[in-house]
């Protein structure tokens, strides 16, 4: 029998699992270890919540979780509740499938102004994270800046413009609704340091703000490169391309028709944030161009007015204690999954924040093959049995997959009209429904 522990309950963490079980069949236990008592990481709290169609892979997740030999340990908190170091003393495998839950940090003066928030923070909020359900950003002033040119900056500014009718159908948590209903924002400006041939937006995503109901989307037609040099892109890049110059096309009447202009400012490095009495104010940015694929600055400044700032520049793993990390990637040190021996890791906390949700299936059945590799039929291990009664000595509250199913049964009970479920957005509501 081999005893395997995946630390994190995210796409990665749960396609490790189906890999192990196709693997090794009847002769493998996986326990995965989450330290909320819901699983599916950024599948519940990360994809935007008016995306529900990619939020539907939870059931693959969900009939993997089912199998007998596979076990969700919910609310445990490896490197808290329990160290690695005796996880691995019980398990013949430890994979960490954390992912990337903090954000990469610009280092900008001013970037810890009030109304400044790095996207995991933001994007938490909207969600219900019970680590950023207290955000309360303040929505009142009419201008927000975000910082980034990938989908996830698409999706903040897409979010803060669309009317609460646009949102039916979502999953946003009614704290959310709630200020976003109050929002008197009239301007979203995205800034980017590089060029429209940079940007990292999928045609999809950036399609959708042309259905946006109170906003319209603006390309400054200077900002972008002779058209013919669109054909040495990918298709994919192209495509988005095309909408950028499709947004340029618009007509100003359209842009004075629409409470909303969500404005892309590209070839704008920011160099700090502005503000007064502890608030941001503005963004102060350096134009820049474009030297062998690299934002040069040029040297001349100027300021953006800014009343919300949202930077959507990337994530970082959170390291733990006795696993090597690399501070500058942001991720654990490995080498193709390998950390040390027993110790591997996959999906974001392996290669950092890039590629899609279905990236990490690969990912997962590689982890698994180096780690049948390195473990053979197994050792006598205690694995799950062993992790039971440690958890019972330290009387640790375990969240298995039947409480979780308890939970999404109350969340759903609780939804608004038009919504799939009203999440909890603190794990002591969670847990008092079990009770």
């Amino acid at each position: 029998m081999r005893h395997i522990a995946i630390v994190g309950s995210g796409p990665a963490g749960y396609y490790t699992a189906e890999a192990a079980g196709k693997q090794w069949g009847e002769d493998v236990r996986v326990d995965v270890f989450d330290c909320l008592p819901v699983p599916y990481g950024l599948i519940r709290t990360g994809v935007a919540p008016d995306h529900q169609s990619i939020k539907k892979v939870a059931l693959r997740y969900e009939k993997t979780a089912l199998t007998d030999n596979v076990r969700f340990v919910g609310n445990v908190n490896v490197g808290k509740d329990v160290s690695v170091a005796e996880l691995q003393g019980l398990y013949d495998a430890v994979i960490f499938a954390t992912g990337a839950p903090h954000d990469r940090e610009l280092g900008l003066e001013g970037e810890d102004l009030a109304n400044v928030f790095g996207s995991a923070a933001f994007v938490g909020w909207y969600n219900g994270h019970p680590q950023f359900a207290a955000l309360e950003p303040e929505l009142s002033g009419k201008h927000a800046v975000v910082v980034g040119m990938g989908n996830v900056a698409l999706d903040v500014a897409r979010i803060l413009s669309k009317t609460e009718g646009e949102m039916e159908g979502s999953d946003i948590v009614a704290h959310a609704l709630d200020a976003l209903r109050n929002s008197n924002l009239e301007s979203v400006t995205i800034l980017g340091r590089r060029g429209p041939h940079q940007i990292m937006m999928t045609p999809k995503e950036l399609g959708e703000l042309m259905q946006l109901e109170r906003a319209s989307p603006y390309v400054d037609k200077s900002d972008l490169p002779p058209e013919d040099d669109d054909a040495i892109l990918e298709p994919g890049l192209r495509k988005s391309v095309t909408l950028l110059r499709d947004f340029a096309a618009i007509p100003e009447s359209i842009h004075g028709e629409t409470p909303i202009t969500i404005e892309f400012d590209f070839f704008a490095n920011p160099n700090r944030f502005v503000g007064k009495e502890g608030k941001v104010t503005a963004v102060e940015v350096e134009r820049t161009t474009i030297e062998k694929g690299r934002a040069v600055g040029t040297g001349e400044t100027y300021q953006i007015p800014a009343d919300l700032v949202v930077t959507c520049i990337g994530y970082r793993s959170s390291p733990i204690e006795g696993v090597p990390f690399d501070e500058r990637a942001g991720r654990f040190a490995n080498d193709d999954g390998r950390i040390l021996p027993g110790l591997y890791c996959v999906g974001w906390a392996k290669r950092g924040p890039t590629g899609t949700i279905g990236t990490n299936r690969p990912d997962g059945y590689a982890v698994i093959e180096l780690v049948a590799e390195d473990i053979g039929m197994g050792s006598r291990k205690r694995g799950r049995d062993g992790f039971d009664e440690l958890a019972e000595n330290r009387g640790l509250d375990i969240v298995t997959f039947r409480d979780w199913q308890k939970i999404e049964e109350a969340e759903n009970a609780a939804a608004r009209d038009g919504s799939p479920r009203e999440k909890f957005v603190n794990i002591e509501s969670m847990i008092a429904t079990l009770r």
